[in-house]
């Protein structure tokens, strides 16, 4: 007899529904399994049959097919194993035909029949409810996150034999025995303004730095920050997230699919509603940079989408791995291309990166500094120009000073978030319905209508691309810092000391590069 349930499937961050199709014949007995299957899959075979066994099922002697269609997407993963088990009991006539009608099923079994915890539940269930599925039976430990997605009803089952009687029951009993998953967004997306932990009030002096990191987080730009160790480079960087503005709920759904997709998401946390922060040791590799493997999974920009992708000592990362940001910082996503396909990651990130500048650390300072110039010359060329040309703001943490240290506290988190609050909003009503959230985004057309300069701007800027000798690629990076600015400060329009501080943030690189 043949039946056939439909399952979810990754493609990416993407899901699509897939259909496992069973045919139970007479014949040589076998148990055959086709769709281009990686070899997990195929392992799915003795899984489900000693999981049918331990279950109270018995197996009679027939030859059975199964394939998972569109057969020429490759699967991967032990999601299947579920969906291959009841369709498997609705062709040997343990279950009725159409009893998962409108209802997607996914997870792993074991061999006692538990059923496990699967990757990628998120992006599943929405895929389901934009196809019209009413119903998704998915592993208990998966519900939460699952519930997150309204409209859909989300059904957790710990085992195949309850995944059995909720099939068998009819429509009052299932509403009945079988509560469903729920989810309060509102409570989950209210912690994504609420901040506790590492605050910019801890931190004495470096007003210059400070007011850098304000504009990089108002409108997303990736920074630069070089000095002397032991200046507050990485204190102030591991701030950064306490004055970001929250996620949206789509923002949060999205990063959520991606974390999902990675097993990062879990019963306590079942919706990423906080930007990331991530901050990789300098020994990764550029294939867990950008993601990939043997089955393709979202590497570390990814990762840090929507968030913060902090490098601490930047000069230390291999330059492969480094080389492997130009492309997410330019397009925002990263492309992987493997024999069987090719998938595209989301990487909307804000880079920060540290770094010293020489190997000793105290250059410019040649009473501290023993670097001849042949090694600050190497050690900074780590850092390459594209790289460089990449960055939208570059800044100096100076030394501090005892009498800094001991000096007043400075602005809180919280005061400095409110502003940056008051520029996000101005960013979205000026690129409502564009696709567009911060002023890092824009391209060259929304540059041209939303940056247009004045006659004394514009000749200030001529001044400043000639004395510079900036690229186009830079001059843009300075004009959106520069409304960046003027956001900041309730300004609708680009003014020349607006203009002269996004310069400043361009001018430090020249003197060490």
């Amino acid at each position: 007899m043949y039946s056939y349930v439909s399952t979810g499937a990754l493609n990416g961050i993407e899901s699509y529904l897939a259909t496992v199709e069973v045919d139970a014949s007479n014949g040589l007995p076998g148990f055959e399994m086709v769709g281009m299957l990686n070899a997990e899959v195929k392992e799915a075979r003795e899984r489900v049959r000693v999981a049918l066994k331990n279950t109270g099922f018995s197996m009679p002697p027939l030859r059975v097919t199964v394939n998972i269609s569109p057969a020429n997407l490759r699967k991967n993963g032990t999601a299947y194993d579920l969906p291959i088990a009841i369709a498997l009991l609705i062709a040997i006539g343990e279950l009725p035909q159409g009893c998962a009608e409108d209802i997607m099923i996914v997870g792993e079994l074991g061999l006692n029949g538990e059923v496990k915890f699967t990757n990628g539940i998120l992006p599943m269930v929405i895929q389901a409810k934009e196809e019209g599925k009413k119903v998704c039976l998915v592993p208990k430990e998966n519900e939460g996150e699952g519930a997150v997605v309204e409209g859909i009803d989300v059904i957790g089952i710990s085992g195949l034999g309850e995944a059995v009687e909720y099939l068998l029951a009819d429509k009052e009993e299932r509403q009945k025995c079988f509560k469903k998953a729920t989810a309060d967004l509102n409570r989950l997306m209210l912690q994504s303004s609420l901040y506790e932990g590492l605050d910019f009030g801890e931190i004495s002096g470096q007003e210059t730095v400070k007011k850098a990191v304000e504009t990089a987080a108002a409108g997303f730009h990736h920074i630069l920050l070089i000095g002397a160790p032991g200046a507050g480079k990485t204190m102030i960087a591991k701030r950064i997230p306490s004055i970001l503005p929250p996620l949206s709920l789509e923002d949060s759904l999205e990063v959520s699919k991606i974390y999902s997709i990675s097993g990062m998401l879990n019963e306590k946390q079942t919706l990423i509603t906080k930007r990331p922060f991530c901050s990789p040791h300098h020994t990764i590799s550029e294939q867990a940079f950008a993601g990939g493997g043997r089955i393709p999974k979202p590497g570390m920009v990814s990762l840090a989408h929507k968030g913060v992708l902090f490098l601490d000592e930047v000069v230390h990362f291999s330059n492969a791995a480094i080389e492997v940001l130009r492309q997410p910082m330019e397009d925002k996503k990263v492309q992987i291309a493997r024999s069987y396909g090719t998938f595209t990651y989301p990487a909307d990130f804000m880079l920060v990166a540290a770094m010293n500048p020489c190997p000793c650390g105290y250059y410019p300072d040649r009473n501290r500094c023993a670097c001849n110039e042949a090694q600050v010359r190497k050690y900074l060329s780590a850092i390459s120009g594209p790289i460089l040309d990449r960055i939208d703001i570059c800044v100096e943490v100076s030394r501090m000073e005892m009498k800094d240290l001991e000096g007043k506290s400075s602005e809180s988190s919280a005061s400095m978030r409110e502003r940056i609050q008051g520029a996000r909003i101005m960013q979205q009503e000026r690129f409502k319905g564009m696709g567009i959230s911060f002023n890092a985004q824009m391209g060259p057309a929304e540059i041209k209508r939303f940056c247009d300069l004045g006659g004394a701007e514009k000749k200030f800027a001529q001044q400043a691309f000639d004395a510079l000798k900036l690229s186009a690629r830079a001059y843009h990076k300075i004009l959106k810092v520069a409304r960046t600015i003027a956001d900041l400060n309730g300004s609708e329009r680009i003014e020349e000391i607006h203009l002269a501080e996004a310069i400043a943030y361009r001018s430090v690189d020249r003197k060490y590069w």
